[in-house]
């Protein structure tokens, strides 16, 4: 495999199950039917180098906040033979806790997240609960140590990474979220993180609730129409149905590859 492009792996390291429609769109007629939700990691890989996009939380964090996981995130690296150490790059789409916790874990790797969002996370606007509750302090504070060590590169909306891989900023969600552009064999492949929790919010344009901007995430779900009108892979963030889409890695069904589509 070239260089500058990538295999694509999603595993999935916890569920919630019991949500309903209403946790999940803002605006929808049938708020009261179930509507589940799986949380992620990714990784890309190719020969030269391994490259994380997010971190999950781990079962301290599931204990803080009554939302028990199904597999520490590293000990799903681990199955993809995957070492903490072997990380060469690590992608974090946004600050929320589902998707920025154990970053001191990662000691080899480079940080790379939009500027706005650690401003965000560290504005008067935590000054006020409802922005402040998918955040988690510690993960901040960890944050601002990997920029006092020199390993957070930030960037102002769109930049590469390394060759084939880059991102975009979208905000909507939060205010620095970001998606990931990735170059693989089978064309290019776009994670969307929580840009799309679902392929039903860009797909149908439905704003998922927690939003800090509308418009700004309504124009992220166009530009995300916009890669797949363009032939692009689009992967939502916390769709249960991507473990259908994909292909799988383990019989267990957590982890599927992206860039080898059903």
């Amino acid at each position: 495999m070239a260089d500058d492009q990538y295999e694509v792996f999603a595993l999935k390291y916890a569920q919630r199950n019991g949500r309903t429609r209403a946790d999940s769109f803002q605006f929808d007629d049938d708020h009261a039917s179930p509507h589940d939700m799986d949380y992620f990691v990714w990784i890309l890989r190719n020969g030269a180098r391994t490259i994380l996009v997010d971190t999950g939380y781990d079962t301290k964090e599931a204990a803080r906040r009554g939302r028990p996981i199904l597999s520490e995130p590293i000990d799903m690296l681990k199955r993809m033979d995957i070492a903490p150490t072997d990380i060469t790059d690590l992608i974090v789409t946004h600050l929320h806790y589902d998707h920025a916790g154990s970053l001191d874990q990662f000691e080899h790797a480079q940080f790379h997240l939009q500027q706005a969002e650690l401003g965000f996370a560290v504005s008067p606007c935590m000054c006020h609960s409802a922005l402040r509750a998918p955040f988690t302090a510690d993960h901040v504070c960890t944050a601002v140590k990997q920029l006092y060590a020199g390993k957070l590169t930030f960037h102002d909306g769109s930049g590469q990474i390394v060759p084939g891989v880059r991102v975009h900023r979208v905000g909507g969600h939060s205010s620095g979220l970001q998606i990931v552009e990735v170059d693989t064999a089978n064309g290019p492949l776009v994670l969307a993180s929580d840009a799309s929790h679902y392929y039903e919010n860009f797909e149908r344009e439905k704003l998922f609730p927690i939003v800090v901007d509308p418009l700004a995430m309504l124009d992220g779900f166009k530009l995300l129409q916009t890669y797949r009108a363009k032939g692009a892979i689009v992967v939502p963030g916390h769709d249960p149905e991507v473990l259908k889409r994909f292909a799988p890695v383990h019989d267990d069904g957590m982890t599927v590859r992206l860039d080898q589509p059903l």
